[in-house]
């Protein structure tokens, strides 16, 4: 069924803007730092499988990545 509108349709329902930006700001940053952790864990994850580095030095590795990434990208 079609809606009745009081006003034009162009003009829609109020807005609530901030909201929309602290939800799309959310979006972002936890596209950024969901990136930084996949690719700090494949970095981990290579360094331990096909070096002789082992389990703790990935472990080390991933964690340092973590940290550097988090401090570049605030």
């Amino acid at each position: 069924m079609a809606e009745h509108h009081s006003g034009p349709v162009e003009m829609g329902a109020p807005m609530d803007y901030p909201e929309h930006e602290k939800t799309y700001n959310f979006f972002i940053n936890a596209a950024k730092f969901g990136t930084l952790f996949c690719v700090a864990l494949l970095i981990a994850m290579a360094a331990g499988f096909f070096t002789s580095a082992g389990f703790f030095s990935a472990l080390l590795l991933f964690i340092i990545l973590n940290v550097a990434g988090f401090i570049l990208l605030r």
